[in-house]
């Protein structure tokens, strides 16, 4: 008799609520409080500018970052930015 109770049979009965559950489980999520969800449609609703990088590559950057940037040099001449990007002419 105790043989018996030492070894357990899985039967149908015993894999069905672990089969259900675990099908649930992607249903379960967790919810979002409702400053993550304000912080995310402000992230969204940000508009972005394209810029170009010294070695010729484009960058977007968000144009709040933009407006709190300090300008080097505001007028800049045609040669003095290829030479800037490393371009010949």
């Amino acid at each position: 008799m105790e043989d018996n109770s030492k070894e357990r049979k899985i039967s149908r009965r015993s894999i069905l609520p672990l089969l259900g559950g675990a099908i649930l489980m992607p249903f379960l999520g967790t919810a979002a409080s409702p400053s993550e969800i304000a912080a995310e449609s402000e992230d969204k609703d940000e508009e972005y500018q394209t810029l170009l990088k010294p070695d010729g590559t484009t960058v977007k950057v968000k144009v709040s970052v933009l407006k709190k940037s300090k300008v080097v040099k505001k007028n800049i001449s045609n040669k003095s930015l290829l030479s800037w990007l490393g371009k010949k002419l």
